[in-house]
């Protein structure tokens, strides 16, 4: 199913739509995975699957200095091996996992509550 968020958005690092194909982020359309923070535009993240989910790629959004992570694992939520998630409880930064779809919609709330927030979308 395809979302287009209709109303404003809080900012210019906002999720303005998406499917299970793709982001998109200030109306910018991406098809592969990506990291979007509250303090930069979205960038590759290099996670095509979920099997690639691991602790070197988790530790990508730490650069971003977020408070919290979210973590949406494509189409289905699936939680992330432990040792995938130590870097972000190694750096005592907040984060919840959640499939793609629902990481999109809780990111655009934390952005809109003015959080210190980064997500890092797989999209298969």
């Amino acid at each position: 199913m395809a979302m287009k968020f209709q109303r404003e958005a809080s900012s210019e690092f906002a999720i303005t739509g998406y499917t299970a194909e793709s982001v998109s982020v200030a109306g910018v359309e991406h098809r592969q995975s990506l990291l979007v923070s509250h303090q930069s535009v979205a960038a590759p993240w290099p996670v095509a699957s979920f099997a690639e989910i691991t602790a070197s790629t988790v530790a990508a959004a730490i650069q971003v200095q977020p408070e919290i992570v979210i973590i949406g694992t494509g189409k289905k939520l699936r939680f992330p091996p432990p040792d995938a998630l130590r870097p972000l409880r190694d750096a005592s930064i907040g984060f919840e996992v959640m499939d793609t779809a629902a990481a999109c919609r809780t990111y655009n709330v934390l952005l809109g509550e003015g959080r210190q927030v980064a997500a890092l979308l797989l999209i298969e």
